[in-house]
């Protein structure tokens, strides 16, 4: 790493953590990316990821395994660098395990966050873009969802935890007037996605010859984003930090902190995905219908006018081209 102010990207080897790496060094910047790389979900998949980077890109990428929930040990790895933003991507993911393990979000979700915002305070760094999720929309029934809807009936731990997030975000922001930006990211797919979400298992599953489980007997409907777009919104949001100018910001701030839908605005019937991916797999499904699960919602559903109208925000991939492409990829990683 040379002395150029560097951008903090957490959850580095995780999926859109690993991708927003990649493009933001592609622009020329440097990158030092944080992860604890926990066994959540397969660790040899986050460390392929981290390999895939270091290999691109050498010496602009520097490593640190840390949990950023351990407050003295990320203020000591940050010591020798300048820091000019943050990308805090990191959490503890996933809505059904918020179930059986609450105190893993209470760690990362909370204190890590808290954290990520202390750092953000102590070393005058210029924008932090957060990951919230479209889950704080809860059970919601008006679609599609708008930064400017109500958000105060969580329906899992997870969900309350992003939200908590940003009521502390937007406490920084008007204690310190830390320039922050919350994206509340819609069902995210792609080449080195999470093997915990629906379209990896489908997918292994469709291809090994067994049985999927369809949620809600199949009348789900998701707003599946691929990620190169998401990709595009995190950088774009990034490079327009909100101003401390006393105008009222999307998601209702006067401060400087916005809140973003970042979606593909296309919700799709769950079935109509199922069928995309057999065609991309070659197979028919077998699908095993169960109930909606605890914690779980019918429907997500993106408004992105405010991102689009600020940033340009456009997103491009249908799940028509999105799906193969994603198959593709597993295909090859998985041998299958």
């Amino acid at each position: 790493m040379t002395s150029q102010p560097i951008v903090v990207v957490t959850g580095v080897a995780g999926f859109i953590g690993s991708a927003v790496s990649e493009a933001l060094m592609t622009k020329g910047r440097k990158v030092v990316g944080v992860d604890n790389l926990n066994d959540y979900y397969s660790v040899e998949l986050k460390r392929a990821r981290l390999d895939r980077i270091q290999s691109r890109f050498g010496d602009s990428f520097h490593f640190e395994q840390l949990d950023f929930s351990d407050a003295a040990a990320l203020t000591r790895a940050f010591v020798p660098f300048e820091i000019e933003s943050i990308v805090h991507l990191g959490a503890q993911a996933g809505v059904r395990y918020s179930l059986e393990n609450p105190q893993a979000y209470v760690q990362s979700n909370l204190a890590g966050h808290v954290n990520m915002l202390e750092l953000a305070r102590a070393r005058g760094v210029g924008h932090m873009v957060y990951a919230s999720s479209s889950s704080v929309y809860g059970g919601n029934q008006k679609v599609p969802f708008s930064v400017d809807d109500r958000t105060d009936n969580p329906v899992s731990l997870y969900a309350a935890t992003k939200r908590a997030d940003e009521l502390m975000s937007e406490t920084y922001a008007h204690l310190f007037r830390i320039p922050l930006t919350g994206l509340r990211f819609f069902t995210v797919y792609g080449p080195w996605g999470r093997p915990d979400m629906a379209m990896w298992k489908f997918a292994e599953r469709i291809l090994s010859g067994r049985p999927i489980e369809v949620y809600n007997n199949g009348d789900m409907y998701r707003d599946f984003t691929y990620i190169d777009d998401i990709v595009a919104g995190v950088v774009a949001c990034l490079e327009r930090p909100p101003r401390d100018d006393g105008q009222m910001k999307p998601g209702g701030s006067v401060k400087p902190h916005a809140l973003y839908n970042i979606g593909n605005h296309r919700s799709e019937h769950l079935m109509r995905l199922i069928a995309v991916l057999e065609e991309a797999c070659g197979r028919k499904a077998e699908m095993r219908m169960m109930p909606m699960q605890p914690g779980d919602v019918q429907r997500t559903f993106a408004d992105i006018d405010a991102l689009s109208r600020d940033t340009g925000y456009a997103p491009t991939t249908a799940i028509e081209e999105g799906v193969p492409k994603f198959v593709n990829w597993f295909r090859n990683y998985t041998g299958s």
